[in-house]
């Protein structure tokens, strides 16, 4: 039996849960997110939890088992407190900014980068080093993040780049002089 799967996913006031043939819905305070259920997992909808039960022993039924039901927790806990993830911009010159909904990145190129986030992502910046990505889809609030860090990713020279805040750098030595 799945460790991750065999626990239920409680639902706290406010979210309901709905099985719309393969997807079930979750709605919430925050909005409404979709996930997919596959073949061969049930779903046993409580008035406070939901338990997942597999129909078979298959291994990729057993692996399915475990991830739709961290997919759902994953849902459950978007619409009621949502998502959240911090980046830092480390260099000289280099700064963020929102201007009229977008982020306004210099990363020293020879221009600033646009950036305009998805519907249901709303990006600050707390100080002009620091960004900040919120919302209620965990998957949508990492891409977001993800697509911010390869504007400029960590170099290992200098350090210098965008990276997520805690993110360690393997920092190499560089040339040695004579």
């Amino acid at each position: 039996m799945s460790r991750i799967g065999k626990k239920p996913v409680t639902l706290p006031k406010g979210v309901k849960v709905s099985v719309n043939g393969a997807e079930a819905v979750v709605e919430g305070a925050k909005g409404t997110l979709r996930c997919p259920i596959p073949a061969g997992i049930s779903l046993d909808i409580q008035a406070d939890s939901i338990n997942l039960l597999r129909a078979d022993e298959q291994a990729q039924t057993r692996a399915f088992h475990g991830l739709t039901r961290a997919l759902l927790q994953n849902a459950v806990t978007g619409v009621v407190e949502g998502w959240k993830k911090e980046l830092d911009i480390v260099g000289v010159g280099y700064k963020a900014a929102v201007e009229g909904g977008k982020l306004v990145l210099s990363l020293g190129y020879s221009h600033p980068i646009h950036y305009e986030a998805p519907a249901g992502i709303k990006i600050e910046t707390t100080t002009p080093t620091h960004v900040v990505v919120t919302g209620f889809d965990r998957q949508l609030v990492g891409q977001v993040a993800a697509d911010i860090r390869k504007f400029r990713k960590p170099e290992p020279y200098k350090g210098k780049g965008v990276m997520y805040t805690g993110e360690v750098i393997r920092r190499k030595a560089g040339k040695t002089g004579k």
